[in-house]
């Protein structure tokens, strides 16, 4: 029998949402964090900060005529109520997995998502710009950034903040903070003030009164100091006072009545306004309130029994990462362990616990990281950089400017390396292979299991030169890291299969499936272990050898590794067939990973076709 959602069935659009009374809201409410349980609970996603944001999902809707007022939320975790409001309730069956919706908003999926979001703090800049758009259009339309306290950590949202306040466009950014508690005295005041304070009586006030004190510029100054006084005793709100916001808040997000007429009375406020939500993660479900950070991220799991542990099969390469560090760290005292908020994402919790001293989470700052990395290594320590391929690109500047140019010897424990299935193309380290190979003095290893990995983290440390070991998500292939470390000889492959006319040179993650095709063409296979330096000495070897050379790697094809086989083929002048496989040149949808490689040609089957396909040219 098909679940019941009270009211929430009657909605596909938010114009059915804002024809409930305001009374029937909380019930509505109530509704969605049911739907989304068993939602979630089947098809797996970001979990905790969507239960947090759904009455600020149910008001913003309510209030804000929205596609035509613009709505964007921050990085997305929090995007799910806003989704099913705006005629996605059904195809959340389907969220995440291959050619259903994305788990993050995306503007080809609805006119409801403003901006495509997925890395976070680029709400803001985005706003502004969507603001000065309404302004010059001479459109009423609003716009609104929602961010996350998360979020606000990055120095992108105070780049944001600092131009918005210099201009006078109808930009509203939501402050959606899960962090910050918020007693419920403190809260009914807060609450009860920032109606008052968002009203169009007191924006008048305030407006009147500074035109009128601004003939007595020491009258001026002293209500300006007292009423920062005043609100800097109840509120954090000076900080974004300065930025030149209209400050609200905080007030408790979980309190329809109060979110509705804050927001109300603020979407008839002309210029720059601030409003600080205090939400709770995981809100109405009590084990995500009590371990929001386990409840982030969900696979499957039964509702009633919640998440249970299941013991791992095989060592993930976050987990060999996560061992070596804290194994190195036993070794070397001058080891720092740096991360832009992903700690538990790439591995660095027992890190974090065995050596807090020298752990380093810098918040959603991945330009800081790099820098606040290169200060530590000018110095003589050896800094650690765990970060994910895509964040990394945030840093280009600095990976480029502060640490290669110098030759500071930083190592970067490059995660998620290659396609990461659910999540997307927002997600994918589609590009690091590529966007690394052609800087100065980077040495670039890519293991094919998770002993290789763990060698190649201990000989990155021991460079005295920037190196990045890529590893993909999820598990290796089953082979044990060996505990006595060892360095590798740089810049050195090694040959794994012997075969006739075809060599397969493999760039790490996809040797199990070059391993299979091999068998059927009786190929050569190359773990070529290092994409800078490449091992020339081999691919020579192989090229005079054999017939056809086919490079595997899970990365764009554009500029990857297969590209710097192509140039040092092309530079010998060598007349070897190349056979480059990889990445094609689009975004690659989110949806199960082995399906992806399938249809990127990177499973065995693919290699397999390519390569006849080659020969037979």
């Amino acid at each position: 029998m098909k679940q019941e959602y009270p009211l929430l069935d009657a909605i596909d659009s938010p114009d059915d949402l804002r024809q409930l009374t305001r009374e029937s809201l909380p019930q509505l409410a109530e509704s969605m964090r049911h739907f989304m349980l068993d939602s979630i609970a089947h098809t797996g996603g970001h979990f905790a900060s969507n239960f947090g944001a759904v009455e600020l999902a149910i008001a913003v809707h309510y209030v804000f005529q929205t596609p035509n007022d613009r709505i964007i939320w921050d990085v997305g975790h929090q995007s799910y109520p806003h989704k099913i409001l705006t005629g996605r309730r059904d195809a959340m069956a389907h969220i995440r997995q291959h050619q259903g919706i994305a788990g993050f908003p995306r503007r080809a999926e609805s006119p409801y998502d403003a901006f495509g979001t997925g890395h976070s703090s680029t709400s803001i800049s985005a706003a502004l710009g969507m603001a000065v758009a309404a302004q010059r259009d001479q459109s009423e339309r609003r716009a609104i950034a929602v961010i996350g306290d998360g979020a606000m950590t990055a120095g992108m949202a105070f780049e944001a903040l600092n131009n918005a306040g210099n201009m006078d466009t109808n930009l509203l950014v939501i402050l959606n903070d899960n962090d910050m508690s918020i007693s419920p005295n403190v809260g009914a005041l807060n609450n009860y003030l920032s109606k008052l304070m968002s009203g169009r009586f007191y924006a008048a006030a305030r407006r009147a009164s500074e035109k009128m004190l601004a003939h007595v510029p020491t009258m001026l100054e002293l209500a300006k100091r007292a009423e920062e006084h005043m609100k800097g005793m109840i509120t954090p709100g000076t900080l974004f006072e300065e930025f030149g916001f209209n400050y609200i808040g905080p007030i408790d997000g979980h309190d329809l009545s109060v979110l509705i007429d804050t927001l109300s009375n603020i979407r008839r406020l002309p210029g720059p306004q601030f409003l600080h939500v205090v939400t709770q993660k995981g809100k109405g479900y009590r084990l995500a309130e009590e371990n929001p950070c386990l409840y982030h991220g969900v696979g499957s799991f039964n509702p009633a029994t919640g998440i249970v542990s299941k013991p791992a099969t095989r060592q993930t390469y976050t987990q060999v990462f996560s061992d070596w560090l804290c194994d190195m760290a036993a070794i070397e005292p001058k080891l720092i362990g740096i991360t832009p908020a992903m700690r538990e994402g790439s591995g660095l919790v027992r890190f974090s616990e065995l050596y807090p001293e020298r752990y380093f989470d810098v918040g959603i700052a991945e330009q800081h990281a790099l820098t606040f990395a290169a200060g530590l290594a000018t110095e003589g320590y050896k800094p650690v950089v765990a970060i994910y391929s895509t964040f990394l690109q945030r840093a280009y500047d600095q990976l480029i400017h502060d640490i290669a140019l110098q030759n500071l010897p930083v190592v970067f424990a490059i995660d998620r390396a290659g396609l990461v299935g659910a999540d997307g193309p927002t997600h994918a380290g589609a590009y690091d292979l590529s966007f690394l190979r052609c800087i100065p003095n980077m040495t670039i290893m890519t293991p094919t299991d998770e002993n290789e990995c763990r060698q190649m983290l201990y000989t990155a440390v021991n460079l005295n030169t920037p190196c990045a070991v890529r590893y993909p998500r999820g598990n290796g292939r089953g082979i044990t890291a060996e505990t006595v470390m060892q360095n590798l000889p740089v810049g050195k492959g090694r040959i794994l299969r012997h075969g006739k006319r075809i060599a397969l040179l493999v760039f790490g993650s996809p040797l199990s499936a070059a391993l299979e095709a091999a068998e059927v063409l009786d190929a050569s296979v190359a773990d070529m272990r290092f994409v800078k330096p490449l091992d020339v000495d081999l691919v020579s070897t192989l090229a005079h050898d054999h017939e056809l050379l086919v490079s595997v790697e899970e990365n764009s094809i554009m500029g990857g590794a297969g590209s710097a086989v192509s140039e040092w083929l092309h530079s010998q002048c060598l007349p070897n067939q190349l056979l480059q496989l990889g990445l094609p040149d689009k975004f690659i949808e989110h949806g199960d990973h082995q399906l992806l490689l399938e249809l990127c040609g990177l499973d065995a089957k693919g290699i397999l076709d390519s390569t006849r396909q080659a020969l037979a040219q």
